[in-house]
Formats: structure tokens, sequence, C-alpha cells
């Protein structure tokens, strides 16, 4: 297998695990009552991820960050997500409020949803783009 074969595997295989933890977010926002935290760390993850595998892609070596904006910026121009995706704080917010308790209130069932529908907008710009540039079917 050539090094691009490798590359496009690696980000696809970080693509699919971004997909799941959205998946498995949505599941518990419409499934039977869960903490809303789970779900927004879960968004969070799934936006982290889809970042991270179109870094893999361009093979831009990234910080180990669960800051999103970071994330996005070390993207080449040409990526949708660079300018789609502007202001991801809320998201950012949940890779460490929703895992521990501290001052920050709990998250709640409407801030779950709206974590869902951002991450789904940063993994759809990822998405496209792979499907743009001949990656997914």
């Amino acid at each position: 297998m050539s090094n691009n074969d490798n590359v496009t595997q690696e980000s696809l295989r970080w693509l699919r695990f971004a997909s799941d933890d959205l998946d498995v977010a949505l599941h518990l926002i419409r499934g039977t009552r869960i903490a809303p935290r789970h779900a927004c760390w879960l968004c969070q993850q799934a936006a982290e991820k889809a970042l991270k595998a179109a870094l893999v892609s361009e093979n831009i070596r990234f910080p180990f960050t669960h800051d999103l904006h970071i994330l996005r910026d070390l993207l080449p121009e040409g990526w949708a997500v660079r300018d789609t995706c502007t202001d991801m704080s809320n998201l950012i917010e949940w890779a460490v409020d929703a895992r521990y308790p501290g001052e920050a209130p709990e998250p709640t069932d409407e801030e779950a949803i709206k974590a869902e529908s951002e991450s789904r907008s940063i993994l759809d710009s990822v998405d496209a783009e792979f499907k743009r540039r001949g990656m997914l079917i």
C-alpha cells in the first residue's frame, strides 16, 4: 500500500470515529433520559475527530488539543470548514466542562441539541470535502 493510500485510510478512520461519536450523541439526545453532558462531550469529540481527519488527509501534524479553532486553522485554504465554522467556542467548552464536575453548570437538553447541530455542520463539511476529493463514495 502506498503512503497516499495509508494517509487516505487513516483519515477515513478518523472520520468514521467522528461519525460514530456523533451517531451515539444523537441516539442519547433522542433516546431515554441520559444526562445531556454525555451527548455534549461526544459532539465535541466528533467535531475534533472530523477536523483531525482533515488534517491527516493533508499530512498535517496536529497538537494534542481540544481547541477546535487551533485545529481548523491548521487546514490550508480551500477547506470550507475554515469559512463556515467560524465560532466553535460552544463545542470547545464541552471537551472538559461536560466530563468533570466543576463551577460550570451542567448542560441542558437544548444545549445538547445545539452541540449536535454544530458538530454535524463540521462533520458534514469535512465529509463533503472528502467526497469532492474522491475519498468517499
